[in-house]
């Protein structure tokens, strides 16, 4: 290595650390979701500290384009990127994504919901309750009856 050059660690020199998986990912929809609005890829690597290649800032929003986890529009001759939603609102879109791989969902949203706390498995039953799901209210009997 050349004096001065970076290896991917961010520190010239230093040790090279292999991010884990989805890291990128991660750091990049935090800073867009500091962001002040609608920002191109450029503040995105600066926001990251300017040590990525401007083409792997691309390459990770355009991954999380077709996750549909951020947006873009165009502005110029280049886009300008936004966070889709909130963290809250990513974590759903990550289950979402688990539930949709699996070939039984009633078996995964079983033991899902089997597992859950007591004060969790209660959240879920309100919330269900308040979106009337499945056309009308969840009644309390259904379940395990905790």
């Amino acid at each position: 290595m050349r004096d001065g050059q970076r290896d991917g660690s961010g520190e010239p020199g230093g040790p090279a650390r292999r991010r884990g998986q989805g890291e990128l990912e991660a750091q990049v929809l935090s800073a867009l979701r500091a962001a002040p609005g609608p920002v191109p890829a450029g503040w995105v690597r600066e926001r990251l500290g300017g040590t990525l290649a401007y083409t792997t800032v691309i390459t990770i929003l355009t991954r999380l384009r077709a996750k549909g986890v951020v947006t873009r529009q165009r502005a110029g001759r280049s886009f300008a990127w936004t966070a889709a939603s909130d963290e809250a609102g990513l974590a759903a879109h990550r289950m979402r994504r688990v539930l949709d791989a699996e070939a039984d969902r009633e078996a995964v949203l079983t033991s899902f919901v089997s597992s859950l706390p007591a004060r969790d498995e209660e959240l879920l039953r309100r919330l269900l309750r308040e979106a009337g799901a499945d056309g009308g209210p969840v009644e309390e009997s259904e379940g395990r009856g905790r």
